[in-house]
């Protein structure tokens, strides 16, 4: 629970501290600028504060890893969901704007998490987890969406060692495998979620893992 504030907040701080100019660079997530990428996050903030209230009463179905699933392939662009992102983030006609509803919506959402008992039972995608599982999901989230901030802004400060650190734990979980101890943990994170490819060296130590690669969760 404390991991997913540190790393949430990590995240909010690096994008309030940004420049203007630097929120028309790309960033990793694929035909996403860093305005578009920042949309998403608030969509995000507005999904964790819409299942911390909503409430399940049956058993859990999921937890952290298995609350992610692993696509066949990597986004298009295609999806409404996606594309809708892009146009949401053009109206914003003032950086500052942007960065004004992902500081309340996303203080907001912090503030949620908070609060939450670890242990209650919460309702997403037809899925019932706890709210220590659901949050603790969301730091894999956050940490990969902070990698995607920092991908072309140099000196922009990355994530929370010890959010990269479970990070990595959750992806290597969800592979069935670990990365080889060679690779540091933001490395591990950007082979194994197909953000960057492996160098010819980093894939002979992945050995057979790397035909499993890359994981591209959703």
């Amino acid at each position: 629970m404390d991991l997913f504030s540190r790393s949430w907040t990590a995240l909010r701080t690096a994008v309030a501290d940004l420049p203007d100019k630097d929120f028309e660079q790309p960033s990793g997530c694929a035909g996403w600028l860093v305005r578009d990428l920042v949309c998403h996050l608030v969509i995000d903030a507005q999904d964790v504060l819409i299942t911390l209230v909503t409430p399940a009463d049956s058993e859990p179905t999921a937890d952290a890893v298995t609350y992610w699933h692993v696509a066949d392939e990597a986004p298009t662009g295609d999806d409404p969901l996606d594309a809708l992102i892009v146009r949401l983030a053009a109206a914003y006609e003032e950086v500052g704007l942007l960065k004004f509803h992902l500081d309340d919506v996303g203080a907001a959402a912090g503030r949620a998490a908070e609060l939450a008992d670890p242990a209650a039972l919460v309702s997403t995608q037809d899925m019932v987890l706890t709210a220590r599982d659901y949050l603790d999901a969301y730091v894999l989230e956050w940490t990969l969406h902070h990698l995607d901030l920092i991908a072309h802004l140099p000196g922009t400060p990355g994530p929370p060692s010890e959010g990269l650190a479970r990070s990595r734990a959750l992806l290597e979980q969800i592979a069935g495998a670990a990365f080889p101890a060679s690779f540091t943990d933001p490395d591990a994170l950007l082979v194994g979620t197909g953000r960057r490819p492996p160098t010819d060296a980093e894939r002979a130590e992945l050995g057979e893992l790397a035909a499993k690669l890359p994981l591209v969760l959703g």
